[in-house]
């Protein structure tokens, strides 16, 4: 048994390249049968004709050709091996017989492979293809080959936005890499030098998260006690977790970028170059230390940015609170609504609109059919704006008084909680205060004010000396003392409680609210932020954080974005500019422990110094240990991580310790620093950070426009005051088939193994392509990347094969023949136009960001010009086994299309196209030029800027001919409207007809032949005249009719209908002199149709627009004769028995015994039985007239009345 092994292409894939043009050596001994039965390789039988070229024996039907003539391939006994080295895709097939050790055959191929054909019609192992020629581009380092073969192009910079490898990745991660991937492939073969690094985003709470869960480290007290320097050896550790993940995912779908020598984050180089920013940012006044109210998450211990809670929110519904807060010097009470009822235990004040008019009212009767907690009593007074009064207020009110926000300023009022916030000094603390950012959209116009959990709250507070106390722990628990029913429990568990507190009785401790101080409750659907990271709600917390201010910087901010070319534009003037112009300060620290340390040490007076560098840092803990501090060692490869940074003790201008704040920084400013820190700017590699800064392109999903998108931008501004990038794309989210965010919870996660796995990754990356425009959601239906591949990539294939197949049985080399394409055929000339015309408009799609056009149209291109039309119009040109002009045209024009379709493709899906192009030309398409031109090999150029006209003269396409386009796109059109003409009367498309005629219309006389093939007609005329097949019939029209005729209307309508000669009564009605029964007859009391004469049928339709359009109409002679009968039979038997020997899997060139019986058939003509032994390829053929001996197990079909049965062997 011949066993085979392949590191390039497996077994059935050997097929698609070995070819006529491969050498053969072979030594042996006692040649025999047995060896030719394993050359043969599976698939192939000894039953083939051979025919001699020049270069040898070539096995019909096998792709490999024994060149050495003095080889005699009826038998080699024995053989140990048999080698195939393909120079260029440096793979190694070894077939080893395990009963035989006596000879040896080598068979080598010359360094280009000409030609290759799958192994059997219709079939394409994409998977297999793909993963082999995997292995290949990482023995020949294609990737690096692809830069260094544009080592003298102008540079193009792109940044690789950093994953974190502590998770599998996922479909959104295919998507966002496939556009990566794309751009860049794309520049690289426009002559740019492209370079790729890869990198790993390893800080931060995606990472800790991780851990904890792991670990069962829920809170900061147990990783504390497990240790900070344990806990974060394991966050160290664990973001490697799925990196071979990451990196098979990246390399399986043909991502290429470096990832051996990526930037990481925790590197000890990257984080001193984010101390280097740091201290930039600290230099100029930049970062500061305050105290703030900070979107803050218990599960984590720590606060956020306002761009990280702009990745959390959630709608949800929440309840929501009408309460009354009762003067002290009046019985009427004020009403206050709050979304937050865990923050009325802290309240404090009440703040109004000063120029609000508000209204005291008092309750006249009950309301009605009111259902909940709360309510009022009849005489109860309550004051709210009076704009909000019949929105809230659900009893009958009497209005007793109006008067502005600023005469309830200084009123004081109970406390909801009185023992929860001690009053201390403060003077103001439970009085109405003016605050002139209430309004009266929503709630009462009275806002509750809780200093300590809003930012509006806080700043108010602070500024009328409110009590600023927390009622709640870090961990988000009531603290000790709040209410008896509150301690110690998370607020977000406590709404209902306080609910009930404020409308049930005092407690007995005299600690709870009044009864009766809800007026009512009401569900709240809202926009609440949640954790990023952990989905659980946060709060706002006032708390101790440092600050960079961006609210300084903003206008730089705003004037570099104008200077991006954002992809869509609308998402950088739109959703990123809005963000820009109400930015605000960065709360860049984290109360976390593994992340990069902020390099600031402050001591006990507020003196502050910022590290910039290890050297910095050694020089100043040099100073603290000479001044007598005891410090740890500080080596030049100190790790500048907690806790090793916290140990070290600096020391101040006056002489005091000073100690580093116990932050890190928010880990999304390490991604921020990303364009100079992966180089250690400015430490190492100055001259490779200017070369490559701002970069050229960066592309993420839409929601970085709050993640890397923007930290990118703030760095650059505030480091450099430079934008840091020049082009981005923003992608639109991943969304399952039915538009429903994936989600393990919902089980909808696609997992892109499936499809490469299943289709590959070509069919998956062209899916995601077209599917949409990459700014869009994309709805990600697998049933899409199976059409995909069908419709595309098997299409694409056969279209090679069909090339590949005549191409090497006729020993075709484009290299060593030409064919001058002002002589090819209107067919061939067509061909090459529109595949200029769609690679011209495929480049400016591409240029214009709208990959998904681009490829929609090069699909369509593909698919129906190329497939359905040029190659099944082509078909016969290539069965003549005479060397032929227009065979050779043929074979040029097919081998242009499908190196330049393989060219346009490669961007988007990089595998089989190179497969093809490989074995078209003499390299990869990885190196290959771009059709449109190679601006980057134009010396001078920048990725921004290059002489057209001179790249211009680098583009590489075929001469359109416009008008050829037209007419041809009129002959299809023809043809098309031909099959419905037959349709629509019940006429099969096989059956011919005698003759079809064009009527009016622009001049085709040079396609009428191929319409007359497409129409199965005889012949084509042209015409002038479409009355000769049309005649005219005249309706009465019984509205118009009616009020003339009257009594006779039935009469008069009888004899327009029934005229001898429509066209002559037309004729007198249109001159005016026509009466009938005394009645004048005017053209508005006839309805006028035109109708085919008895056999012929006809269809009309307008070409062109506007002014330029005119009518042009096609008709076919219906009526049947003796010889159409007999040719449309022999089509149809002709069709079915080639469905069967694509069943059964014949080679093109392989010969069939053929017999058939018929039963009630029309006369067959013997031309006619000639043509189904010629088209079928049939060595012997019977027909019999009478069916009663068809065998049984014959196949069988019926059209028209006729059965046919016929048998194949």
């Amino acid at each position: 048994m011949l066993q085979k092994t392949c590191c390039f292409l497996p077994t059935g894939l050997l097929h698609h390249l070995l070819v006529q043009h491969t050498r053969c050596w072979v030594k042996a001994q006692d040649a025999n049968q047995h060896w030719l039965n394993h050359l043969m390789l599976e698939g192939y039988s000894t039953g083939h004709r051979t025919t001699t070229t020049g270069r040898g024996t070539m096995q019909r039907g096998a792709l490999l050709s024994l060149s050495c003539s003095s080889v005699l391939v009826k038998g080699l006994q024995t053989c140990v091996e048999f080698l195939c080295a393909y120079d260029s895709l440096n793979f190694v097939q070894t077939a080893q017989c395990a009963e035989c050790l006596k000879g040896e055959v080598q068979v080598k191929t010359s360094s280009r492979l000409a030609m290759a054909r799958p192994q059997s019609a219709g079939e394409l192992d994409a998977v297999a293809l793909e993963t082999s020629l995997l292995d290949a581009w990482k023995k020949e380092n294609a990737f690096q080959q692809s830069i260094d073969s544009n080592r003298n192009g102008a540079p193009f910079i792109f940044l690789e936005g950093p994953p974190t490898a502590n998770g599998k990745p996922g479909i959104h991660h295919v998507v966002a890499r496939a556009y990566k991937d794309l751009v860049c492939r794309w520049k690289t073969m426009e002559g740019f030098r492209v370079e790729r690094k890869g990198g790993w985003d390893t800080h931060g709470l995606p990472v800790e998260i991780e851990v904890q869960k792991r670990m069962d480290l829920m809170s900061n007290e147990a990783i504390e006690a497990y240790g900070m320097d344990n806990f974060n050896q394991a966050c160290r550790d664990s973001v490697w977790t799925y990196e071979s993940a990451w990196r098979e995912m990246t390399e399986r779908m043909a991502y290429w970028v470096d990832l051996d020598n990526p930037y990481v984050t925790l590197d000890n180089d990257y984080v001193e170059s984010c101390w280097w920013a740091m201290k930039q940012m600290f230099d100029k006044g930049l970062l500061y230390r305050g105290h703030k109210v900070l979107p803050y998450c218990p599960q984590t211990g720590t606060s956020y940015s306002s761009h990280e809670v702009a990745l959390g929110y959630k709608e949800v519904e929440e309840p929501s609170v009408y309460v009354k807060f009762k003067l002290i010097d009046d019985s009427a009470s004020i009403l206050a609504w709050t979304t937050t009822p865990w923050t009325l235990p802290g309240n404090v004040g009440l703040a109004v609109g000063p120029n609000v008019t508000y209204v005291r009212v008092k309750v006249t009767e009950q309301a009605e059919n009111w259902t909940g907690a709360g309510g009022a009593s009849v005489g109860e007074e309550v004051i709210l704006a009076k704009d909000l009064m019949k929105e809230v207020l659900r009893h009958n009110v009497e209005v007793l008084e109006e008067f502005p926000g600023s005469s309830l300023v200084g009123r004081a009022y109970e406390p909801l909680f009185p023992e929860a916030v001690p009053r201390g000094d403060s003077t103001t603390a439970w009085t109405v205060l003016e605050a002139d950012w209430v309004t009266t959209t929503d709630g009462t116009g009275v806002v509750h004010t809780a200093v300590m959990y809003g930012e509006d709250d806080y700043n108010l507070g602070m500024a009328a000396g409110l009590p600023a106390y927390h009622t709640v722990d870090m961990d988000g628990s009531f603290l000790a003392g709040t209410h008896p029913e509150l301690d110690g429990r998370y607020v977000k568990e406590c709404d209902q409680t306080i609910i009930d507190l404020l409308s049930a009785p005092k407690g007995s401790n005299g600690k709870g609210p009044e009864s009766g101080l809800l007026y009512r409750e009401k569900a709240y659907l809202h926009d609440y932020p949640h954790c990023w990271r952990t989905d659980h709600p946060l709060l706002y917390y006032a708390m101790d954080s440092w600050f960079v201010r961006m609210t300084a910087v903003k206008e730089r901010l705003l004037e570099f974005n104008d200077g991006v070319e954002w992809a869509p534009d609308w998402v950088g003037e739109g959703r990123f500019g809005e963000w820009l112009r109400n930015v605000k300060d960065w709360a860049i620290s984290r109360e976390r422990y593994w992340g990069t340390p902020l390099p600031v040490w402050r001591d006990d007076e507020g003196n502050m110094k910022c590290i910039g560098s290890i050297s910095e840092l050694q020089t100043e803990v040099a100073r603290a240990v000479a001044a007598g501090f005891e410090n740890p060692d500080c080596p030049d490869d100190v790790d500048l991580h907690r806790p090793v940074v916290d140990g070290y003790t600096l020391i101040s201008k006056n002489g005091k310790p000073m100690h580093r704040e116990p932050f890190v920084m928010d880990c999304w400013f390490d991604s921020g620093c990303a364009p100079f820190a992966q180089w250690h700017h400015p430490f190492d590699g100055a001259e490779t950070f200017d070369a490559s800064f701002p970069v050229d392109y960066i592309c993420e999903g839409v929601d970085q426009t709050r993640g890397w998108f923007y930290t990118l931008l703030a760095v650059s501004t505030t480091v450099f005051d430079k934008p840091a990038y020049k082009r981005c794309l923003s992608l639109g989210l991943i969304l399952d088939a039915e538009g429903k965010k994936m989600s393990k919870s919902r089980g909808n996660i696609v997992d892109p193994w499936d499809h490469f796995n299943r289709e590959g990754a070509d069919a998956t990356r062209w899916y995601m392509v077209t599917a949409g425009a990459p700014w869009n959601p994309l709805k990600f239906d697998s049933n899409g990347v199976r059409e995909t591949y069908a419709k595309m990539f098997l299409t694409l294939w056969n279209i090679y094969k069909f090339h590949a197949d005549y191409a090497a049985i006729d020993g075709f080399d484009p290299e060593q023949s030409t064919s001058d394409v002002s002589s090819r055929s209107s067919l061939d000339r067509w061909i090459l136009s529109r595949l200029a015309t769609t690679a011209e408009n495929y480049h400016a799609d591409f240029k214009g960001w709208n990959f998904h056009k681009a490829c929609r149209d090069l699909e369509d291109f593909i698919v129906n010009d190329v497939s359905n039309w040029y190659v099944r119009r082509s078909r016969r040109r290539l069965w003549d086994d005479a060397e032929t002009t227009d065979k050779l045209a043929c074979q040029h024009t097919l081998h242009e299309i499908l190196t330049t379709v393989c060219r346009l493709i490669a961007p988007v899906s990089p595998f089989m196209v190179d497969v093809i192009h490989r074995n078209l030309t003499d390299m990869t398409v990885h190196q290959a030029a771009w059709p449109l031109g190679t601006p980057g090999s134009i010396e001078g150029a920048t990725a921004d800027n290059w002489d057209e006209e001179a790249a211009a003269a680098t583009a590489r396409l075929p001469t359109k001919d416009l008008t050829l386009e037209t007419t041809m796109a009129l002959v299809r059109e023809l043809a098309e409207v031909g099959r419905r003409i037959r349709v629509d009367a019940g006429r099969r498309q096989r059956l011919p007809c005698a003759q079809g005629w064009i009527v009016s219309g622009p001049d085709m006389k040079e396609f009428h032949d191929i319409l007359a093939e497409e129409l199965n007609v005889e012949s084509i005329e042209v015409e002038n005249d479409l009355d000769r097949f049309q005649q005219i019939e005249l309706a009465p029209n019984f509205r118009a009719l009616a009020p003339k005729a009257r009594s006779e209307v039935n009469a008069v309508a009888g004899q327009i209908k029934n005229a001898e000669n429509p066209t002559e009564l037309l004729a007198s009605i249109q001159s005016g002199t026509c009466e009938i029964m005394g009645v004048s007859i005017d053209e508005g009391d006839v309805e006028i149709r035109r109708v085919e004469r008895e056999g012929f049928a006809a269809s009309t339709v307008t070409i062109g627009l506007g002014e330029d359009s005119q009518q042009i109409s096609l008709v076919l002679d219906m009526n049947d004769t003796d010889e159409l009968l007999s040719k449309g039979l022999a089509r149809d038997i002709t069709r079915r028995i080639q469905a069967k020997r694509k069943d059964l899997n014949l080679e093109i060139e392989a010969t069939i015994d053929l017999e058939i019986w018929v039963k009630n058939a029309p006369e067959m003509f013997e031309v006619d039985k000639q043509w189904i032994v010629s088209e079928t390829r049939a060595s012997a053929a019977v027909f019999h007239s009478d069916s009663e001996n068809a065998p049984h197990e014959t196949d069988s079909f019926e059209v028209d009345g006729t059965t046919v049965w016929f048998s194949v062997r």
